[in-house]
């Protein structure tokens, strides 16, 4: 028999590798389903479990709305237009979460300081929360960690000042008896004991535990931060966005595991944020306030003097009339003088806001010159009176001049007592903080179960995926001719043989096809089962190989593989059963002088056998044994030898089997693995006939390549190859292979453990 090998099998090799077969791969996965549950069970167990014994986290939320001030008096507006104004949302928001504002919160809540008690590893947490005290009673410790904390433990810590090479590090506080504890170092020194309600200092440390509830032994973890960091951290929890475009209403939140704190720390940052906007807001008001009093004596004083000179005037001159033109030339001249006094007081103002610059301090350059301007008119006109009327008229006015200031200036600094007393701010809190302690926001319990169990479903099909793109082993026979093998039989892998070797059980899952691989067959299959359709394509290669035979030089007929594990004594034992069966006279010979097991295949004995014959230690004709079925005869491998190789290669292998060839009609030989020792390579050169065993899906391409040069190098022509254990799959056969292949270090120790 030839074979028949194809002169460019490259490109139907390259068809192969581009082509993607679905029922292949749903094959792959249906095969290995139960692995897949398994994994997607376990993930969704881990997800159950942390589900249950995660804290959950709380959020507190709170709205505050940014306003436009209205004036507070109705003809005040002027007043008040440059105290109040609109603020955009963004802009409160950066205030709002500002290091002065949550910088409050942690110093009034001493966020910086962070203090819990010690749970035992994964589960105590969930107990400790799940305990309900009652009159501050502690729960019991379980199975007798009593320095964990288990429930109901309180510890209270109101100031903890360490040095500043131990900020951010870990301290350890254990209660003691009546309230005492001790505290611990990072390193575990001991640094000092104190009792609550009263301040421990040691050098450089200085703690108040304002309240403590615990066992004593309890162990209580405790770390002081920097201040810009906790700040820092706050800002980053603290959420805050405007509802709505343009709506002036934001909403604030803040997620935590104790809703208490959360709700304390929303409202410290809304209240202290409504405190700075008031301060802001009457800020202005109380430095112009505070500018009118410091002029107000001066002008107090101007006006007395004013009033003094005229009063001297009249006393000295008598008793004078101002003329109608001088009388509406003083009021005017008055109104004048009051604005331009007006303007003077806008300018220091002016002068402590903007620069000389800046549009407004022109525009009031321009209304001082154009007031001066008409002052000089004024005075002009005033020079054509008499000179008595110039000298009274000239008094006069300084005296209405100043009452009018005096007075306006009175009532500007009521109007601005009014506007800062009464400011309220353009930001109010609609709705105070408030926690849902029901509802905790994290973890989301059913979420987490069913990404987890989507997530295990995910990760076990891309594991048994994985695991089928790196089992390079060859499934189709025409990759096997394309190198040159024929392939004489594919034989199906057996249910039945798989019940026999799981111990009567169908393996169903991969992990249990492995297994059963691995295991070696301990019951002829032939004899149990003759109508298994393993056996029938074992009838199949016994019809083919009795064409091969005529053409071999002997009727020896070896049996090897290119690694343990791929059924070659299954083959060659069912084989030798089939072809007795038939009428042949047969011998059987376990030549695996290692490992080989045939004879628990056939239910006897492995000593007196092949090894016990070469080594002289037996006769030939009382090691050869008879079996159950017909002309079929066995020859065991005997005792485990020391030197199976050398043992082989002695004169005696030949003489052995040049006795037995005469006297049965095939001589089945089974050795051992070519890839795994060399004794196959000195056994093949006597046999007329050399059969390759492969399995299904373990043997790559390139590993059948290299067997197939070992045995030429050692002028062996391999006569065609068995692909055993083809298992049936949706798709099946066509899939492409490479040859960038890892090759396998066989280990094949003797068994020794047999007699």
């Amino acid at each position: 028999m030839t074979a028949n090998t194809p002169s460019n099998p490259a490109p139907r090799q390259q068809i192969q590798d581009d082509e993607i077969d679905l029922l292949a791969l749903f094959s792959t996965l249906w095969m290995s389903k139960l692995f897949i549950a398994a994994v997607t069970g376990l993930f969704m167990v881990i997800g159950v479990s942390y589900a249950l014994l995660a804290t959950p986290v709380y959020r507190a939320n709170a709205i505050v709305q940014v306003e436009e001030k209205s004036p507070g008096l109705p003809g005040m507006s002027d007043v008040t237009e440059m105290f109040g104004g609109e603020s955009a949302a963004v802009t409160e928001i950066e205030l709002l979460k500002s290091r002065k504002v949550i910088g409050a919160a942690i110093d009034k809540l001493n966020l910086d300081i962070v203090v819990e008690p010690h749970y035992f590893p994964v589960f105590g947490r969930a107990v400790a929360r799940r305990f309900s005290s009652a009159d501050g009673e502690l729960n019991s410790p379980l199975l007798g960690f009593g320095s964990y904390a288990w429930g109901g433990e309180n510890i209270v810590v109101s100031r903890f000042d360490v040095p500043s090479s131990v900020y951010n590090a870990g301290h350890t506080i254990i209660a003691g008896e009546n309230n005492t504890f001790t505290l611990f170092s990072p390193n575990g020194e001991e640094l000092l004991t104190g009792q609550a309600g009263k301040v421990a200092t040691a050098e450089g440390y200085e703690l108040y535990v304002s309240a403590l509830h615990a066992r004593p032994g309890t162990q209580f973890s405790l770390k002081r931060s920097r201040r810009l960091s906790a700040i820092i951290a706050l800002q980053t929890a603290v959420g805050a966005s405007e509802r709505g475009k343009d709506s002036g209403i934001l909403a604030l939140s803040i997620e935590d595991t104790d809703p208490v704190r959360a709700e304390d720390i929303l409202n410290v940052i809304a209240n202290t944020y409504l405190r700075q906007n008031v301060d802001r807001q009457s800020a202005e008001a109380a430095k112009s306030l505070d500018f009118l009093r410091e002029q107000l004596p001066n002008i107090k004083k101007d006006l007395e003097e004013a009033e003094q000179r005229f009063n001297d005037y009249q006393v000295k001159a008598g008793s004078v009339n101002i003329s109608a033109e001088a009388e509406a030339l003083l009021t005017q001249m008055v109104d004048l003088e009051s604005g331009i006094a007006e303007l003077q007081l806008q300018k220091s103002e002016l002068d402590r806001k903007y620069t000389s610059d800046h549009p407004a301090y022109q525009a009031w350059r321009e209304q001082m010159m154009e007031q001066n301007s008409r002052k000089s008119a004024y005075n002009e006109r005033i020079k054509g009176l008499p000179e008595t009327q110039q000298e009274l008229l000239g008094l006069k006015r300084d005296l209405e001049v100043g009452t009018a200031i005096y007075t306006q200036m009175l009532n500007n600094i009521q109007e601005l007592d009014i506007v800062r007393a009464g400011t309220v701010g353009n930001v109010r809190i609609i709705d105070d903080a408030a926690v849902n302690i029901e509802v905790p926001v994290k973890p989301k319990k059913a979420l987490i179960v069913v990404i987890a169990t989507l997530l295990g479903g995910f990760l076990g099909v891309a594991l048994v995926l994985v695991r089928a793109a790196l089992n390079r082993g060859v499934e189709n026979p025409d990759d096997i001719e394309a190198i040159g093998l024929p392939v004489y039989a594919s034989i199906p892998l057996s249910d039945e043989q798989r019940k026999l070797d799981f111990g009567g059980r169908r393996a169903r899952s991969a992990r249990q096809l492995r297994k059963a691989r691995n295991q070696h067959p301990t019951v002829l299959l032939a004899q149990r089962n003759p109508t298994d359709i393993t056996i029938e394509a074992l009838r199949s290669l016994r019809t083919s190989l009795h064409f091969a035979m005529l053409e071999a030089s002997n009727n020896i007929m070896m049996i090897s593989g290119p690694s343990p594990n791929v059924g070659k004594s299954f083959v060659s034992g069912n084989l030798a059963a089939v072809i007795a069966q038939a009428g042949q006279r047969v011998l059987l010979i376990d030549m695996d002088l290692r490992k080989g097991y045939m004879h628990k295949m056939f239910e006897i004995g492995p000593e007196n056998g092949v090894s016990d014959v070469l080594s002289k230690r037996v006769q030939l004709k009382d090691a050869i044994k008879p079996t159950k079925i017909g002309e079929l005869f066995i020859l065991p491998r005997g005792a485990i030898p020391p030197n199976p190789s050398e043992l082989l290669m002695s004169k005696g292998l030949s003489e052995l089997l040049a006795t037995v060839s005469a006297d049965y009609d095939l001589i089945i030989v089974d050795t051992p693995p070519i890839m795994a020792v060399t004794d196959a390579a000195i056994i093949g050169r006597q046999c007329g006939v050399t059969m390759l065993v492969t399995r299904f899906g373990l043997n790559p391409i390139k590993e059948l390549e290299v067997t197939k040069q070992r045995f030429e190098q050692n002028g062996i022509t391999v006569k065609g190859v068995v692909l055993n254990a083809v298992e049936r799959k949706a798709a099946g056969y066509g899939y492409g292979y490479g040859y960038n292949y890892g090759y396998y270090q066989y280990e094949y120790k003797s068994d020794k453990t047999e007699g």
